[in-house]
């Protein structure tokens, strides 16, 4: 089931501080783990060559880190729904942790949890920790501590 933390505002956050919110789940092919491998130039054998990693340490190809790291737009963007907002953006990324590998054919969630939000000249800041489950993984494969700015519109 997928749920989002909604507010009014940007100013709005710091009264959504310690709301969670769960995303839906993705797919992560060897075709993308592919064009993944052709965009980075990281053609690694774990990832991109299927019958050398069937004797692998992991029995199949794994996404590469970074691929999953990338698809936080794609896995968080309707976590947080914020009204008002003339623009939102990326602000970077405190701290990120690999936790798991991700094997190719795997299904991938984002949670997040709303940790702060900080009133800065351009709008808020917002920080969150986003965590990347494996569906039926014990481990995560990555957690992040996320920052985002809203600039309110007007």
């Amino acid at each position: 089931m997928t749920t989002t933390i909604t507010v009014s505002s940007p100013a709005a956050l710091a009264d959504a501080v310690g709301q969670k919110a769960t995303g839906e789940w993705f797919t992560i092919d060897q075709e993308r783990i592919d064009a993944f491998a052709d965009a980075t130039a990281d053609h690694q054998w774990i990832h991109v060559d299927p019958q050398r990693a069937a004797s692998g340490p992991f029995g199949t190809t794994i996404a590469h880190g970074f691929l999953t790291l990338s698809l936080l737009p794609r896995l968080a963007s309707s976590l947080v729904e914020v009204g008002g907002v003339a623009m939102a953006m990326n602000y970077g990324l405190d701290k990120v942790r690999f936790l798991a590998p991700v094997p190719v054919g795997s299904r991938v969630r984002a949670t997040t949890e709303l940790t702060g939000a900080e009133t800065v000249a351009q709008g808020v800041r917002a920080a969150s920790t986003v965590t990347v489950e494996i569906e039926g993984g014990d481990k995560p494969a990555l957690v992040a501590q996320s920052l985002a700015l809203y600039v309110p519109e007007g």
